[in-house]
C-alpha cells in the first residue's frame, strides 16, 4: 500500500501506467469484453466496476491535450446516438479528473480495433453494457518556478 494511490491500482497496473509514453492508449473494458483474446497486455481487476477503475487511473495519468479527443466510449449497437448511463458516469469522472476534456463515442467494431492496439487493457468486473473506455495518455509538464 502507498499513500495517495487507490488500492485497486496494483503493481502490474502501476508498472504499465508508468511505462506508457505520451500518446500511448489504454482500454478499460467491461466483463463481457473478450479481453484475454484481444489484449496485447492484460491487467485484470475482477470485481471492480469500470467507473472506479477510470477514476483511479485518472488520479495518476494525464490525458493527451495535443489531440482533439483523448477519451472514447463504445456506441450502443441499436442506437448510436444514445448515451448509456455508464457512459454518462465516465463523462462525469473525466470532467472531475481532467476538466475540459470531452469524451467521444465510437462505433463498436472501430472501438474493438482501436482497443486491440492499446498499450494495456484493464479488464474490470463491470457488468453494465457498454462499460468500455479508451484513454490516450498525455504529458506532465515541468513545474515552473
Amino acid at each position: 500500500m502507498l499513500f495517495g494511490i487507490d488500492p485497486i491500482l496494483g503493481p502490474d497496473l502501476l508498472h504499465a501506467l508508468r511505462a506508457m509514453g505520451h500518446g500511448d492508449e489504454l482500454a478499460i473494458v467491461d466483463a463481457n469484453y473478450p479481453a484475454l483474446s484481444k489484449a496485447r497486455r492484460l491487467v485484470r481487476l475482477d470485481g471492480v466496476d469500470a467507473v472506479h477503475v477510470l477514476d483511479a487511473v485518472l488520479s495518476l495519468m494525464p490525458l493527451d491535450d495535443f489531440v482533439d479527443c483523448a477519451a472514447f466510449t463504445m456506441q450502443p449497437v441499436d442506437d448510436p446516438t444514445a448515451i448509456p448511463p455508464i457512459c454518462r458516469q465516465f463523462r462525469q469522472v473525466v470532467e472531475k479528473r481532467a476538466s475540459g476534456f470531452k469524451v467521444e463515442s465510437m462505433e463498436r467494431f472501430a472501438f474493438y480495433d482501436r482497443a486491440e492496439k492499446t498499450f494495456v487493457t484493464i479488464a474490470s468486473g463491470e457488468r453494465r453494457l457498454y462499460g468500455n473506455i479508451i484513454l490516450k495518455k498525455g504529458v506532465i509538464r515541468p513545474e515552473t518556478g
